[in-house]
């Protein structure tokens, strides 16, 4: 996917209700998972990404903060992210659990 065109959100953006659902595209650019939920706002808070599974299930929540994420929208409006971490990467990381 080019990303050359789509405009970066502001870090005012950066809100659960804005992030939440976003598409997840990694070093490859390939889909690595979806934003379930956010902790915190701004650059200091952190994406929940729900990493592999098939159609929601079995997927493996990792906590990724949002400053390795590029949060941007499309022509469309939708918000998608790239990051630099690989689908194996982020399946490595440890899983995410709700306190």
């Amino acid at each position: 996917m080019d990303h050359s065109n789509h405009v970066r959100l502001a870090a005012s953006d950066l809100t659960a209700a804005t992030l939440e659902g976003a598409t997840i595209y990694g070093a490859d650019d390939h889909k690595v998972g979806k934003v379930d939920h956010v902790h915190g706002t701004g650059a200091s808070g952190a994406a929940i990404i729900d990493v592999g599974g098939f159609l929601g299930i079995g997927a493996k929540p990792v906590s990724v903060p949002l400053s390795d994420l590029q949060f941007m929208r499309d022509e469309n409006g939708d918000v998608h992210a790239v990051t630099a971490w690989t689908k194996d990467q982020l399946k490595d990381m440890p899983e995410h659990t709700h306190h």
